[in-house]
């Protein structure tokens, strides 16, 4: 077989070969590949919820205490006003801290409790959420959440007896001691992760996983009551929740930090901002309150001294003065009005709960009416006091301490009134 015949052929497949490649698009006109996009990250909303498991609660929630890992104690950190370290001193292998009065208090007593007490009222209603708050109550010195927040003050109660449409959290702070300091709640952006982990707590005490979305988006008030100042000042400054505080209640509480709390009202409340601030106060702290009234004002931001039923709405700055000889530790229970935590969560508007007879919105106390209107304000309100006290003087030695319950237990019923 001869080399040209077996060339024809092979010389034909290749001109076949070179026709079929030219033939061929080049790799710049061949159409883009199709963008197979990730698929966005689902955001739970708590759209998917049951109704039953956001309808108005047919009971309250027990009155529980709950271990947070994220939390005021413990802390190791630094102190915002100097820059020191928190625990700064060391007792037969123990670490401690100096308290602004110069005590020293052992971590391990003081400083290291990780609860917080968590409640629902009756009627707590979820299917809304634009009209249902989270209330996060700071307590004062010499303070326990059970013995004290819960049974002496009646915090959940009042909330409840108050007809407003939220859920309660209070963090522990110091344990029982004559100290303000707010510890993990100074860094930024831990009160927003407290908020956050609160969330899971309260979707798990309420019953339903599934809620926990809607707790984690809920508006916040925040209340203070004396020493609760120094941790409410800063979650306002540095917390990183901002965003979601509708109002500030300070109940005889305004000791310092002034400046923060200015911030945040020229910021959240004045101009076109949509949040409120109130500040109630007896002699003991009613320099500061005049001090901070007289700021606004140069600024102005307009301020009520109240003298009329209270309305808590945006925009509102709103002073009382509560009157002469008013018992700086029993503010919470009695001012100038019994109960006077009630009254003022009482006239926050657009955050009603659903129609429930106290009976069945708590346990602790059966014998009480429904929820009343707004109280109209004595015109001695308006009375001044002669001189100012110090905060110091107004404070007793502290109660003995009670045996702390364990916590996710249910809390024991008051069974007789206490101031």
């Amino acid at each position: 077989m001869s080399w040209q015949w077996m060339s024809k052929p092979l010389l034909g497949a290749a001109a076949i070969f070179i026709v079929l490649l030219l033939a061929r698009p080049s790799a710049a006109d061949d159409p883009p590949a199709p963008v197979i996009e990730a698929p966005a990250a689902s955001v739970d909303t708590g759209a998917h919820c049951r109704s039953e498991a956001i309808s108005p609660l047919a009971a309250p929630t027990p009155t529980t205490l709950v271990q947070f890992k994220t939390s005021p104690f413990p802390y190791d950190g630094e102190i915002p006003a100097d820059g020191g370290r928190f625990l700064d001193y060391t007792k037969d292998g123990k670490r401690g801290h100096t308290s602004p009065r110069g005590f020293l208090h052992l971590e391990e007593e003081a400083y290291s409790d990780r609860r917080s007490l968590l409640y629902m009222p009756a009627g707590f209603d979820l299917s809304r959420p634009e009209h249902a708050l989270l209330m996060v109550f700071f307590h004062g010195n010499f303070a326990r959440l059970h013995q004290d927040v819960d049974l002496r003050q009646r915090v959940p109660l009042q909330l409840a007896k108050s007809g407003l449409n939220a859920a309660l959290i209070a963090p522990q702070f110091a344990v029982d001691i004559a100290d303000s300091s707010a510890g993990s709640f100074w860094q930024p952006g831990i009160f927003e992760q407290y908020l956050a982990e609160a969330a899971e707590h309260l979707a798990a005490l309420r019953g339903d996983p599934c809620t926990r979305a809607i707790f984690d988006r809920l508006d916040v008030v925040l209340v203070a009551y004396s020493g609760g100042y120094d941790p409410a000042a800063y979650a306002l400054a540095v917390g990183g929740a901002d965003r979601r505080i509708r109002g500030v209640i300070l109940l005889d509480a305004l000791y310092g930090e002034t400046d923060k709390f200015d911030k945040w009202i020229g910021e959240a409340v004045g101009g076109e901002g949509s949040g409120f601030f109130f500040s109630a106060y007896s002699d003991s702290s009613r320099a500061e309150n005049m001090a901070l009234r007289h700021s606004l004002t140069e600024q102005g931001i307009k301020t009520e001294m109240s003298s009329h039923p209270l309305q808590l709405k945006k925009g509102i700055v709103d002073f009382l003065f509560a009157g002469s000889g008013i018992d700086h530790r029993g503010f919470v229970t009695k001012a100038w009005v019994t109960d006077p935590l009630k009254a003022v969560l009482s006239a926050i508007e657009g955050f009603r709960a659903a129609s429930k007879s106290v009976e069945a919105a708590h346990p602790i106390n059966p014998r009480v009416g429904p929820p009343e209107r707004p109280i109209a304000l004595s015109p001695s309100i308006a009375a001044r006091a002669p001189h100012i006290r110090a905060m110091t003087s107004t404070l007793p030695a502290p109660p003995p301490p009670a045996e702390a319950p364990t916590v996710g237990t249910v809390l024991p019923a008051l069974h007789e009134e206490k101031q």
